[in-house]
């Protein structure tokens, strides 16, 4: 449960008419490329209405760089676009005038220590609304540090059900890894799987959490786990020993809580070496795995690879989510995935929470974001917040496909999934 709630709404009465406060949103004049102009006053600071010179400058934190780098430039070019698209509507309207939007980005590698440091940078700035990190691991190093200095945090990815359990500034646009592990088992238990294993990382946030949601999901919808394997490192290459478990315990479906950088090149190929032939199902990290696919690779062991996910432009049917689709294709030509969607929508939550409040002080948005009575309706659907600052939605299942004769594996997507 959320603690300091009759504090936060205080505060929020406070200071909603106050710009400029510790932890503030860093709004300034003209700041395009999200630096203060020269000699330009602070729209706090001045007491005077906003104008279509003044700006909130938002920041953003996630893996531009690295390995993981395709969820951060995704979530960057959702933000980008949101903010574009708001900018040209008229931008954000306060209790004092109306600003345009500017975002801040920081480059965090998918290391945690980076990600603080990034957090800190965008603190020293004055920036009190920060959207990040992608990943769970960085996001949670920094959920502390939103808290104690009031700075608002939106994760767009983070999933582990941590991030938001006791923290009064941290929200997300994603739903959480018990709530994504409850949908894998539902998916194995409609197909009418009875044997499941579980191949995972017991050293990591994400993958050792979403093996705990998997596992009592399948104490309670009569699956049998007959194997599971473990591994120290996200970055393993090698996973044949494991498999080989698999195929002796006979295991029908195997759930496997990793990252795209790891399904391409090593899981997947190294399951089929070993004889696995059955579903492979992982969860929203296993997005962008035909990005990784080795040269010269066997296609065809990519089929009957599942993951459950956050969105699917095939299956979000919304005037709201066509419309973000068409944008984001004329913007960079390519169909977007679930990391743009879901920083996009973070822009949004952050529009619709500062017009509520009357203001951009991080307080007062905080307030804003932890009505639960509040609906958005974005990209990825329509949600509340729940008591921890967790949307309420719905997932997908997506999946691999790949016929003889084709160029590439195909993305596909299979259905809306809820829980029963």
């Amino acid at each position: 449960m959320k603690k300091n709630r009759l504090l936060a709404l205080l505060l929020a009465l406070c200071m909603a008419f106050s710009l400029a406060a510790c932890g503030g949103s860093g709004t300034s004049g003209d700041t395009s490329d999200g630096e203060s102009a020269d000699g330009a006053a602070d729209a706090g600071d001045a007491g005077e209405s906003g104008s279509s010179d003044a700006s909130i400058t938002l920041g953003m934190i996630g893996p531009l760089t690295g390995s993981l780098a395709v969820y951060g430039t995704h979530v960057q070019r959702g933000v980008e676009l949101a903010i574009e698209e708001i900018n040209a509507a008229g931008g954000v309207t306060l209790s004092d005038g109306t600003y345009q939007l500017a975002v801040e980005a920081r480059d965090d590698q998918g290391d945690s220590t980076e990600c603080v440091n990034a957090m800190n940078s965008l603190i020293s700035e004055g920036i009190g609304l920060v959207i990040g990190s992608a990943t769970s691991g960085c996001t949670s190093a920094i959920t502390s540090i939103a808290n104690s200095e009031g700075v608002v945090l939106i994760t767009p990815s983070g999933t582990a059900d941590t991030l938001t359990t006791e923290m009064d500034y941290v929200f997300r646009t994603c739903f959480k890894d018990s709530f994504q592990g409850e949908l894998a088992a539902q998916y194995a238990a409609d197909e009418g799987y009875t044997k499941v294993g579980i191949v995972y990382c017991s050293a990591d946030t994400y993958s050792a959490g979403l093996r705990d949601a998997f596992t009592a999901a399948c104490a309670d919808k009569g699956l049998e786990v007959v194997a599971e394997e473990s591994v120290a490192t996200m970055t393993e290459v090698d996973y044949t020993n494991q498999f080989n478990k698999m195929v002796s315990a006979g295991a029908e479906l195997v759930f496997t809580p990793f990252y795209y950088d790891v399904m391409g090149p090593y899981l997947v190929p190294q399951a089929r070496s070993a004889g696995f032939t059955g579903v492979l199902l992982g969860a929203d990290g296993v997005d962008n795995t035909e990005t990784t696919i080795p040269d010269g690779a066997d296609l065809s062991v990519y089929n009957d690879v599942m993951f459950v996910n956050h969105y699917s432009t095939e299956l979000a049917t919304s005037d709201i989510s066509v419309n973000f689709v068409a944008s984001y294709e004329a913007k960079y030509g390519e169909t977007p995935n679930n990391f743009d969607a879901l920083g996009y929508d973070a822009v949004y939550v952050y529009k619709a929470a500062m017009e509520a409040a009357g203001s951009a002080d991080a307080a007062a948005v905080q307030a804003a974001l932890a009505n639960q009575s509040v609906t958005y309706e974005v990209a990825t659907g329509s949600f509340s917040f729940d008591d921890t600052g967790t949307p309420i939605k719905s997932g997908v299942l997506m999946g691999y496909s790949y016929t003889e004769g084709d160029e590439a594996v195909s993305k596909i997507a299979v259905k809306v999934l809820n829980v029963a």
